[in-house]
């Protein structure tokens, strides 16, 4: 994204029409520029190319492979254009003897377990794929040649390319099945990179984590002797994998003897290095990921070291290469712009500029000698000593809060029957209740007032009476679309997680280190760096507000302790499990809080509890799940029957863990529902799910406005696997990042759909 969200900022502003296509191309170019050099003055010998895009790498193969369904090839459309049309969806009138266009965008899910998103591909049953004629890692790769930087072009394996994908609507094909005609696209690309001047080229297939489905594992051996078979037509090979370990996997790395070199993330699993070793052949070379790059600790250069000597130990030093444990996409962009940290926690951290000279510290260390970066070795152990024993970390009354939990805590009053009972008549709603997720735009004036008030510019009571006019303005405009269970919008909160951070003690927080998420939108998580509680209430006064100036019920919002722990950088030294119940606690104070200021609708968002799934099933991820479900229990746990306790899920692939889901005992799920497969939803018969649900009727990654008719198809289709009593219609997500007109214009086509179906099924 860049120091300062440069890509970020010149996207939207394209998007926006603020900038020419030829502006952002050139903006592009300038930022991979900057990252090449910095990495090479860092010392980096190896430098990728085509990691770069502009909205997402997976979409980015798509484009390149000629996987575009022709919803978006029809238009004829500028491929810069059509790029962002699949990203992020089209929505344009009919103009100069153009047609109208109207497409919704692909797919999107997240990346393995981070809380990067990635655009799946979608594939035909008779899907033709075909190599773009300037294939972008060629482009790239010639772009960084000819400002002096030989780079090691980035390119995501086929085979985990076809294992991400997905049947588009109405079609049947398994994607892997595809292979045969997607490799030979490979081979021509290879063969083009060659001729550039490319001598290496890296392969990722992460999906070498997972526990693969049989046609996927058996489809390695054939892809890599068939680009092994290259000899030199082509790079040499480095395969890469990462957020896991491969030794489930490790017949199919034996297999592959042609390849040049392995890499493996030796910090989420350090144990699978020597059966990764003893699995190489006589003359591969190991990739040693041994500094973190999904997270902001600094590296403890004693124990990556020990762990690149032992691979020396057995291959010798020519076949080793020190390595980051992944791409640094998921850690800020540099320490350097964060002015305001407190100098002791500041001197815990490493963001990515800071990563690639620790890589560049430990070859040295470990080719040259401890001598030769005897003062780097010197000042990391002092960090790492004085984060180990820093007052900061412990609080002695939180850890006996803890003790003191017992399996009580962790279980409402009643069932779910005797529950819905009390609700209905403490809250009252229609059938096909209506609702929103929680925050509404986020306009350029409340940026413009938090920001002022973050400055001291205006008072807090200014600020407070600015809340509660948007809030008041919000309320209004609910209740005129006529939504049956409003929120207060959210005006006062940066971000769903980083706004509860700020009002818990153990946390800590950055000005610039924000991390994509996806397309456009990043993040800036905050750190949780001890242990944490919450002072004082959070969010009662902004509800409490809310309900002052409606008859409607309103619902309150929260951010659940799995989610809060995944979408902040937690620490390292404890179990995430110790960290989730102590956010757990403290969010249950804030429930119970709000039930007594007369709240009566309570959401705990948790989506981030599939993020969090262990990639592999068995004891790990099944301790997983026993603790999150836990958390998310006692968080919630502490109220009376009437009172009803929402959640909501993204991204919601989530058919191989539903037992947890069913287990979190909400009395309503929310869940991303619009770009994935209807049919997910027949696991909520299977499990006889007895509970209410809403799955989102359209999407707000996208800023298309649905139709009345696409939203009763939608309804109409998700009630052949929900009962009408069950069903509740909402967006997929929360509206933030959206703008007030299509927000309007959606809304009033929702609460029509569901008047709708209200009349439809009145007997």
């Amino acid at each position: 994204m860049g120091k300062l969200r440069d890509l970020k900022k010149a996207t939207e502003a394209y998007w926006g029409g603020k900038i020419s296509r030829d502006d952002l191309l050139a903006e592009g170019k300038r930022l991979r520029l900057e990252h090449w050099k910095i990495q090479k003055d860092a010392g980096v010998d190896v430098i990728p190319s085509n990691d770069f895009a502009f909205y997402d790498q997976v979409l980015d193969h798509i484009q390149t492979f000629g996987v575009i369904p022709e919803r978006y090839s029809k238009y004829g459309l500028h491929p810069v254009d059509e790029y962002f049309a699949m990203g992020r969806g089209l929505q344009k009138p009919a103009q100069d003897g153009q047609a109208a266009i109207d497409v919704p965008s692909l797919e999107m899910v997240k990346w393995f377990d981070s809380n990067y998103h990635y655009v799946k591909p979608t594939l035909q049953d008779d899907q033709v794929f075909k190599l773009a004629d300037q294939p972008k890692a060629v482009v790239e790769f010639l772009e960084a040649k000819e400002a002096g930087i030989v780079t090691r072009p980035v390119v995501l394996g086929p085979v985990s390319f076809l294992t991400l994908a997905k049947a588009d609507r109405g079609q049947t094909v398994d994607p892997i099945t595809k292979l045969d005609k997607l490799l030979p696209l490979y081979v021509e690309l290879l063969a083009k990179l060659k001729e550039a001047g490319a001598q290496d080229v890296q392969i990722d297939e992460p999906v070498l984590v997972f526990d693969l489905p049989a046609k996927s594992k058996e489809a390695f051996k054939p892809a890599y002797e068939t680009l092994g078979a290259l000899g030199d037509k082509a790079p040499r090979i480095t395969l890469a994998t990462y957020f896991g370990d491969i030794v489930h996997n490790i017949d199919v790395l034996s297999s592959l003897q042609s390849l040049h070199a392995i890499h493996v993330d030796l910090v989420r699993n350090p144990e699978q290095l020597e059966t990764v070793i003893g699995a190489l052949g006589p003359n591969q070379v190991l990739s040693t990921g041994v500094v973190d790059g999904r997270n902001i600790w600094k590296t403890n250069f004693k124990a990556a070291i020990e762990k690149v000597e032992l691979a020396i130990q057995k291959l010798g030093k020519d076949r080793v290469i020190v390595s980051t444990s992944s791409s640094l996409l998921h850690v800020p962009h540099t320490l350097a712009s964060e002015k305001t940290l407190d100098a002791e926690i500041r001197d815990w951290f490493s963001f990515a500029v800071e990563k690639t000279a620790e890589v560049v510290v430990i070859a040295k260390a470990v080719t040259e000698g401890p001598a030769a970066v005897r003062e780097e070795l010197e000042a990391n152990a002092k960090s790492v000593q004085s984060r180990a024993s820093s007052k900061r970390t412990n609080d002695p009354e939180v850890k006996a809060r803890q003790a003191a939990v017992t399996e009580a805590m962790h279980n409402r009053q009643s069932e779910f029957p005797a529950r819905i009972a009390e609700q209905s008549k403490s809250i009252n709603l229609p059938r096909f209740p209506t609702t929103t997720i929680g925050s509404f735009p986020q306009t350029k004036e409340i940026r413009i007032q938090r920001n002022k008030f973050t400055k001291g510019e205006i008072t807090p009571k200014q600020y407070e009476e600015f809340i509660e006019k948007e809030i008041r303005e919000v309320v209004k405009i609910q209740e005129e679309l006529d939504l049956d269970v409003l929120v207060h919008g959210e005006p006062e909160r940066n971000d769903m997680v980083q706004y509860f951070g700020e009002r818990l003690t153990g946390y800590v927080f950055t000005t610039h280190a924000w991390v994509q998420s996806y397309g456009s939108r990043c993040v800036r998580p905050p750190i949780i760096v001890g242990d944490v509680s919450r002072p004082a209430p959070m969010t009662v006064k902004e509800s409490k507000y809310a309900v002052s100036v409606s008859s409607k019920p309103m619902k309150g919002m929260l951010t659940g302790p799995i989610t809060c722990l995944r979408w902040s950088f937690p620490r390292d030294d404890v179990h995430q499990s110790v960290q989730a119940q102590q956010l757990a606690l403290a969010l249950r104070d804030e429930v119970v809080d709000l039930e007594a200021a007369g709240i009566k609708v309570i959401q705990v968002d948790e989506p981030a509890l599939r993020e969090g799934l262990p990639l592999r099933s068995g004891v790990e991820r099944d301790n997983y799940l026993s603790w999150a479900v836990k958390a998310f229990k006692l968080s919630t746990a502490g109220v009376t029957d009437g009172t009803q306790i929402h959640s909501h899920f993204c991204y919601s692939e989530f058919q191989d863990f539903f037992h947890a889901i069913a287990a979190l005992d909400a009395d309503v799920l929310s869940i991303e529902n619009s770009k994935s497969d209807a049919k997910l939803l027949k696991v909520f018969i299977d499990e006889a799910y007895p509970r209410h649900i809403g799955p989102g009727v359209y999407d707000i990654h996208s800023p298309r406005v649905p139709s009345e008719q696409e939203i009763k198809d939608r309804v109409e289709e998700m009630l052949q696997y929900l009962r009408p009593e069950q069903l509740w219609i909402n967006p997929d997500c929360g509206l933030k990042t959206r703008q007030w007109p299509e927000t309007k214009a959606a809304l009033a086509n929702l609460v029509s759909a569901a008047k709708h179906f209200r009349q439809k099924y009145a007997q």
